[in-house]
């Protein structure tokens, strides 16, 4: 018994010395995360693999991260630790930030497409292109009855694509601001359009002013008539209106009741719009399809807040879908140079931008002291890198080998399909699809159950067909 103890004794002792070299503690980044915790996170935030998603002013190598580490950059406000850590707490450091380095390039794919067939996990599919040559940019897919698809594009042009894959443009359709990141959004069909031939659309609406243009995110309704609008209504705006021309949000869903759900970001004014309800940017919105307002939304009783706003504490809501088992309201949002989130969005609940989040600012600043807090919610998924995700769909038929219980998300800024297993409402598997194929705008599940995908740069949408 003392034998066999003090064999694996010894055994663990050689592994831990084989895996060490320098002899160290077996768990390196043990003591690191608590010195980065204590040292570094007041200025580079809470978490490092945010903090080394970054351009690096004075190098990422291990000499130009351990000269930073001890001398500091004073001019810059950097103060140096070498009078605070041991020679191996600097270099414990070094590597722990080295691997988050690391993991920044976690996405980034040097395959490049070749063929219109890719490998999944657990099975091959082909792309079949179905829409190209109509814009840089598809922002939406919209199925109707019968197999004709609507596409937006950003631009402001809303396309109708039969089921025999002719593309005619759709007249009647309202003035957008296609500036920044404005434009024509998503489109979304009526539950009941068989019968009342009613689309959504989202779109940036500007307004001239004395002081330039103001733009806010806005949504009409109106009657599809083959490959005309009519009955044009705008049955919502997000007020007030701002001068920033990015962040508008402006997905679409409906609720298993039949409400409208509308996404509004943060319109670049964080400090200002999410965590209030007197504002209607940085928003998940919830209306009736004629634009009033349900008697149960959550602060339709509070004085001055804006009656539709169904949660808030949002950034920049690119992707929602409501869970077809659960009615669940999932929706993904980016975050800033890390902490992009997938949410389940409940109502009156503050998602907490820009008290709490996984990132930093652009600039490698600090936003947030912490990322969690009493009263605000955590999120289903956080990246770190930031992937930028666009678009966001449930499947859970049988036509993909795998993936009978997952959402889709796309990614723009690695160009590439996230695949996200679920269960019990929770990612416990991530999959990565479509490498390089382009910055994925918009991922749709079609009512028979195949995936389609938007693509920008130039503008596609693909069909994804299973091979054998």
């Amino acid at each position: 018994m003392y034998y066999n103890s003090l064999l694996t004794a010894c055994l663990l002792f050689l592994l831990s010395v084989s895996c060490n070299p320098s002899g160290q503690d077996a768990a390196p980044f043990g003591k690191a995360e608590e010195q980065y915790k204590t040292y570094c996170a007041s200025c580079h935030g809470e978490k490092m693999t945010a903090f080394t998603d970054r351009q690096w002013k004075h190098g990422n190598s291990d000499s130009a991260l351990l000269a930073s580490i001890r001398h500091g950059y004073p001019d810059a406000g950097m103060p140096g630790f070498d009078s605070v850590l041991t020679d191996s707490d600097k270099q414990n450091l070094v590597a722990y930030i080295q691997s988050g380095i690391a993991n920044a390039g976690k996405y980034t794919f040097e395959d490049k497409p070749t063929t219109n067939l890719f490998q999944a996990d657990s099975m091959k599919f082909r792309l079949d292109t179905v829409f190209s040559g109509k814009g840089d940019i598809p922002w939406s897919i919209a199925f109707l009855p019968g197999g004709d698809l609507l596409v937006t594009e950003r631009g402001g042009q809303l396309y109708r694509l039969s089921s025999n894959r002719t593309t005619t443009a759709i007249t009647g359709v309202p003035a957008v601001l296609a500036e920044g990141q404005g434009g024509l959004f998503d489109v979304a069909a009526d539950p009941a359009f068989a019968s009342n031939k009613t689309i959504y659309l989202s779109y940036a609406k500007g307004v001239k002013t004395d002081s330039g243009v103001v733009a806010t995110t806005a949504v009409s309704r109106a009657i599809l008539d083959g490959t005309t609008l009519k009955e044009v209504n705008e049955i919502f705006e997000a007020k007030p209106y701002w001068l920033t021309k990015h962040h508008y949000g402006g997905r679409l869903a409906f609720t298993k009741e039949g409400y409208l759900l509308i996404s509004v970001g943060d319109r670049g004014k964080e400090f200002v719009t999410p965590q209030s309800l007197l504002q209607g940017a940085g928003k998940i919105h919830r209306i009736k399809t004629d634009g009033s307002i349900p008697a149960d939304n959550p602060f339709v009783q509070q004085p001055g807040a804006v009656a539709s706003v169904y949660s808030y504490g949002h950034r920049n809501p690119q992707g929602m879908a409501v869970h077809p088992q659960t009615g669940a309201i999932w929706e993904n949002e980016h975050g800033p140079r890390g902490g992009d989130e997938i949410n389940i969005a409940d109502a009156g609940k503050n998602y907490g931008w820009p008290v709490i989040t996984y990132g930093i600012n652009y600039d490698g600043t600090v936003i947030a002291k912490s990322a969690e807090k009493e009263g605000m919610e955590q999120p289903v998924l956080y990246w770190l890198p930031s992937i930028g995700p666009s678009g966001l769909a449930f499947l859970s038929g049988d036509r993909y080998k795998g993936w009978k219980n997952v959402a889709l998300v796309g990614s723009l800024r690695f160009r590439y399909l996230n695949v996200c297993h679920l269960s019990n409402n929770r990612v416990v598997r991530e999959e990565t699809v479509l490498k390089n194929i382009g910055r994925v705008r918009d991922v749709r599940v079609s009512p028979d159950g195949w995936v389609y995908v938007a693509v920008e740069s130039p503008g596609y949408v693909f069909k994804l067909v299973p091979v054998q």
